[in-house]
């Protein structure tokens, strides 16, 4: 009992009450600067609710029946969206744009609707309509002239065609020839005279101006007034039409993956990825109990840098397009200190119908129904999959789904049921807590990891006229960034064609060797990069199975397609040792 005594009542020395302050100014620090966490607007454990016909609604709308239409009654069209946020921002900045190494630029939101004001009417003084029959097609990357020509549509009621240059040549046709589009906004010479070879061809007979973003030569305008084409510049048509504009006024008339790697790659010693692991996992256990922030030790000690590289002020972060691998979103979640959303979606429906909600920490989901569309899923016999094991394709039906393809009733009946419900061609899981779980898809054309479309069909139409090769199975995994290749040579060919590298052997043998899948991928590359495949649709690696593809083994269809689904079965062991040798 003295020793007790003596021990609780003693003098203790200097540096052990030095000790207990620091801990306890450390500990009313953490208690003091810890933020509240983060409030659901639902039931974690119960985020969705059954309707009839077995779809889903977000339990958000657990006491309203009806589906969201709009958020705001000033804020109906994309246009008034617009003209809202200039009145709540006060007219702050909107569009940001920077040079490489160079800091940002802002134009205002005032100066974007006035730009475009001053576009769409340079768009009337050439000859066309404000309607919705009216399309404009934007050929460019990312910019902001891109979201002034969007912009410029959405003020005279005209409908933007965005135009991809990795759609192709004949997509590119069939689309302007499809919509009518007689007015393409360019960002480049480049594509202008990809534009111009195709009317010269008398394939576009429809296109008859294109504006151009960036400057070009005077031989192109002589180029397009042969062939009856006009070539101006988009810079032009806003100033021409801004002084029409002022005279009529004074009579009152939107990286994961690689930003991970980035931070993983710069631990370079065994020790510096142990504790950058360490701290991810003590950031990620705050991140599960809601508390999302920047100032604990972890972010002083090991993050800060992380955070100052996106500039130390991002507040929020969505991703879509495609999955997000669970470790990558966990850690980001941990490491950036901002709340990070996950979307999903397609065109056919304004982009997103499903969203995670604020709270919810766990990744390998995509969330639950937006307020204004239901979600169910239906049966695919075909694959196995049964709505009753909450299982199938996954339909949605609201107000932010599409009415139809223009010009093309079939394909629209398709797509859309005779009760309205779009069906997606991907195939969901309904999990426990009520998110939806993407497990599969129904439709060939996928996306890699980046969220680039990979429409694998076209690719192998393109090896398959490499000499040695006589069938290319591609592959893509939505959780990984490039593509890989089932190859099957051509038996004629390969012997001659092993020989010239100095191989000889029997077909399994050459298919074993290293030499002869290295020249084969040289080829097939070489063959790519002359059809204009991108660096993206590229097979980085492939697998050389000395068998065709056949209908008696199973692999092809009766009109000699390929059985995808069977493919990827037979072939997951040589996938994954694929993937597994790029990493």
């Amino acid at each position: 009992m003295d020793v007790i005594f003596q021990l609780l009542f003693s003098p203790l020395p200097t540096p052990v009450v030095i000790s207990l302050i620091v801990v306890g100014v450390a500990t009313l620090f953490y208690l003091n600067a810890r933020p509240s966490p983060v409030r659901s607007p639902a039931d974690l454990n119960r985020q969705t609710l059954g309707v009839k016909d077995g779809a889903r609604k977000t339990a958000m709308l657990e006491d309203n029946n009806n589906l969201m239409s709009y958020r705001y009654n000033d804020a109906k069209t994309l246009y008034e969206v617009f003209q809202r946020g200039i009145k709540v921002s006060g007219n702050g900045p909107c569009l940001g744009y920077r040079k490489p190494g160079k800091p940002y630029q802002w134009l205002k939101y005032k100066q974007v609707s006035d730009r475009a004001q001053y576009l769409g009417s340079g768009l009337l003084h050439k000859g066309l309509k404000p309607n919705s029959d009216t399309f404009i097609g934007i050929f460019a990357q990312n910019r902001p002239e891109w979201i002034i020509g969007e912009m410029a549509c959405y003020t005279y009621s005209m409908v933007v065609v965005p135009l991809y240059d990795t759609l192709g040549p004949e997509a590119l046709v069939f689309i302007i020839n499809q919509a009518g589009i007689s007015m393409v906004l360019c960002d480049n010479q480049k594509k202008a005279e990809v534009l111009l070879l195709n009317h010269e061809k008398g394939q576009t007979p429809v296109l008859k101006t294109v504006a151009l973003m960036d400057s070009f030569s005077p031989e192109l305008i002589e180029r397009g007034k042969k062939c009856g084409v006009d070539i101006v510049s988009m810079e032009d048509l806003e100033v021409m039409m801004y002084s029409k504009h002022r005279t009529k006024q004074n009579v009152n008339i939107f990286f994961f993956f690689f930003f991970y790697n980035q931070v993983q790659s710069g631990a370079t010693s065994p020790f510096q990825k142990w504790l950058l692991n360490f701290a991810a996992e003590r950031k990620y256990a705050e991140v599960k109990d809601g508390i999302v922030r920047k100032n604990s030790i972890w972010d002083k000690l090991i993050f800060h840098k992380v955070q100052e590289s996106l500039g130390g002020r991002v507040r929020m972060m969505v991703t879509g397009a495609a999955p997000i691998s669970p470790s990558v979103l966990n850690f980001l979640r941990a490491a950036l200190g901002c709340q990070i959303f996950e979307g999903y979606g397609q065109t056919e429906c304004a982009a997103a119908c499903t969203f995670t909600l604020p709270g919810d920490a766990t990744a390998g989901h995509v969330g639950v129904p937006l307020p204004c569309n239901f979600v169910k899923l239906v049966d695919v016999e075909e694959m196995n999959y049964f709505a009753s094991n909450g299982e199938g394709e996954v339909c949605i039906k609201g107000t932010n789904v599409f009415k139809g393809y223009l010009k093309d009733p079939e394909k629209t009946a398709e797509a859309l049921d005779k009760d309205g419900w779009l069906h997606t061609g991907d195939i969901g899981k309904w999990l426990p807590s009520g998110v939806l779980k993407i497990i599969d898809r129904k439709k060939n054309i996928f996306k890699l990891a980046q969220g680039e479309y990979i429409a694998p069909e076209k690719i192998e139409n393109v090896y398959v006229r490499c000499g040695p090769v006589a069938q290319v199975f591609v592959h893509g995994d939505s959780l990984q960034s490039s593509l890989v290749a089932i190859v099957v040579p051509d038996a004629d060919v390969l012997p001659g064609f092993a020989k010239s590298l100095g191989i000889q052997g029997s077909i399994e043998e050459l298919c074993k060797s290293t030499v002869v899948k290295k020249a084969i991928i040289t080829d097939m590359t070489k063959l790519g990069r002359e059809a204009g495949l991108k660096s993206f649709e590229q097979v980085k690696d492939v697998h050389l199975h000395p068998e065709l593809f056949t209908i008696e083994n199973g692999l092809l269809t009766p009109t000699l397609k390929a059985k995808r689904a069977e493919l990827k079965e037979l072939f997951q062991p040589q996938i994954d040792k694929l993937y597994a040798d790029i990493q």
